[in-house]
């Protein structure tokens, strides 16, 4: 042993001869010697990762230490040295110094490969497990059955990376002690075969919370698409803090969950609006959208979507829960600190963003009819005067009001139920359906709704009605060459049966009537899904009302 004391700072040959002479530690006497050499070893491996972390290039590390790699990979094997205090962690640690994460040529393709497989061995238990035949001893020595060992093994493991990555974050101005970007990317690559291990999530959250000092992204955008994955898929949970970080410097990840929810949304059966809030809410996408620069972002998708599906009214219906979803995140949330308005609409007038964004519930009823004369007239002088001065501009104003469309919907029942002067809420409307008023077009629906509307309310308190009472509004709806006077006559009509006096004892047959003459059963049960909404959560006492709207919805949604 007093050869051993001299032995010479870096020899990878004598290191190499020892690793060779080892193996796997399944002997008694090399079990002995491995002991006896483990605090040299773990100094001269400490040794080999400050030398590496310090040089420029893998090509240079490769060359000056060409037995590295050998070395590496034997001692990766040996129970006994990657058991040892902390040499697992600085294993990994001279691992990441030779992953190339731009690799140039199939050589270091190749070796990075062989780098992930050697990770995954040391993290993963059941690599290990797999050699418990041969590590049974030293385990038993150690008083752990094989899945306490390992499991203790991984999570010391990472323990030290996460310890070592946070202190590095908050090193300040110890720019020498800092970990290279290329590293932190090398292990976000490592941690890709083992996202969905439990115990690897602390260290997903600290990788995921990094940033550095550098000023492009550190870590992998394989690592960032995967563990964006797993979230969707349930496979993993992580704080929101992590899941917000991720979507904030990987733009594909947002995109893919926005888009994933609306994939989820559309394509399964959703009974009632709750399901859908519920869904949304789950997504975390609302509570991440507080960001503004995730809000943009996920007005954008939506916006596309929207277009993307001609307007279809079950897309409406989730923007416009995920907008009441994102208001009350944005309201329980940042109290001490909230982003201004114009950071989430910056191309919008402020007033008018002001008063969509105050939210009913928080208004007497008996004010709602101001507010909404409010937003009418606020929307009727951008609309009819010149600020608005493309098509694109008014689209994009269109949109704003239509995602707050919890509004429109209570301007329609507001014109039924209560004393209002009609015609700004009506151009709300009007204005909502036919945004264009190309050839007089809104003009003429005006007109047309007015004269629905009187005929409405000479009926509304009447408690015996017919059908035929609504020829007139009947007609109006299945004229198709006016689409958008459909729109808004079957919105005022669909209020009209589950609010007046008499409306109850036809609504049924009506509604039937007009989903099958117009081909709107999706439009109608959006509606009546909103307003069942609207009702429950106001705590509205109608309660033939909601349950007849319970009952239209099950018979509708069978149909859609």
């Amino acid at each position: 042993m007093a050869q051993d004391a001299t032995v010479p700072e870096l020899n990878f040959e004598y290191w190499l001869d020892k690793a060779i002479k080892w193996g796997q530690a399944t002997t008694l006497e090399s079990q002995k010697d491995v002991c006896r050499h483990l605090p040299q070893l773990q100094e001269f491996l400490c040794q080999i990762y400050e030398t590496l972390k310090r040089m420029d290039s893998i090509a240079i590390a490769m060359q000056q230490f060409p037995l590295i790699g050998q070395l590496l990979g034997r001692l990766c094997w040996n129970p006994f040295v990657v058991g040892y205090d902390e040499s697992q962690k600085t294993l990994m640690w001279c691992l990441c110094c030779l992953y190339s994460s731009e690799p140039q040529n199939p050589v270091e393709l190749k070796a990075n490969s062989w780098i992930r497989s050697l990770l995954c061995h040391l993290l993963s238990s059941s690599k290990w497990e797999s050699n418990e035949a041969k590590t049974s001893t030293f385990i038993s020595a150690l008083g752990y059955t094989s899945a306490d060992y390992y499991s203790h093994l991984v999570k010391n493991v990472v323990f030290s990376l996460v310890t070592e990555l946070r202190e590095d974050q908050f090193s300040g101005l110890n720019v020498q002690g800092r970990v290279s970007a290329s590293r932190v990317n090398a292990v976000s690559l490592f941690c890709l075969p083992l996202i969905t291990l439990p115990d690897l999530t602390p260290l997903l959250e600290t990788l995921l919370l990094y940033h550095g000092g550098a000023s492009k992204e550190v870590l992998s955008s394989e690592f960032l698409e995967a563990v964006n994955e797993a979230i969707l898929k349930k496979k993993i949970s992580l704080p929101e803090s992590a899941i917000f970080s991720l979507w904030l410097r990987h733009l594909p990840s947002l995109e893919k969950a926005t888009l994933y929810l609306l994939d989820q949304l559309v394509s399964i059966q959703l009974n009632s609006l709750e399901e859908v809030a519920s869904v949304i809410k789950d997504s975390l996408l609302p509570q991440a959208a507080t960001h503004p620069a995730i809000f943009r972002i996920v007005n954008e998708i939506f916006k596309n979507a929207l277009l993307g599906t001609d307007g279809a009214p079950e897309v409406m219906t989730i923007i416009q829960v995920f907008t009441q979803l994102f208001l009350q995140a944005h309201q329980n949330d940042n109290k001490q600190h909230k982003f201004p308005l114009k950071a989430y609409f910056p191309c919008h007038h402020l007033p008018l963003v002001t008063a969509l964004l105050r939210r009913p519930f928080e208004l007497p009823a008996a004010h709602w009819s101001q507010q909404l004369k409010h937003i009418s007239d606020l929307l009727k002088a951008m609309v009819e005067g010149t600020n608005i001065g493309s098509l694109a501009d008014l689209f994009e104003t269109w949109f704003l009001v239509a995602r707050f469309g919890e509004w429109l919907d209570i301007a329609a029942e507001q014109l039924l139920r209560a004393a209002v002067e009609p015609d700004a809420l009506l151009w709300l409307l009007a204005f909502y359906y036919c945004p264009q008023n190309e050839n007089q077009q809104r003009t003429q629906i005006m007109v047309k709704a007015q004269e629905v509307y009187s005929h409405l309310m000479n009926l509304f308190g009447h408690t015996v009605l017919s059908v035929e009472d609504l020829e007139a509004a009947v007609h109006s709806i299945t004229d198709t060459e006016q689409c958008c006077n459909q729109h808004l006559v079957t919105h005022l009509l669909t209020n009209f049966l589950l609010f007046s006096a008499g409306g109850h004892t036809i609504v049924q047959e009506f509604i039937y009537h007009i989903t099958e003459a117009t081909d709107t059963s999706k439009e109608v049960c959006s509606l009546l899904m909103r307003t069942a909404y609207r009702m429950k959560r106001s705590g509205e006492e109608n309660q033939r009302a909601v349950t007849l709207l319970d009952e239209l919805l099950q018979k509708l949604t069978l149909k859609v």
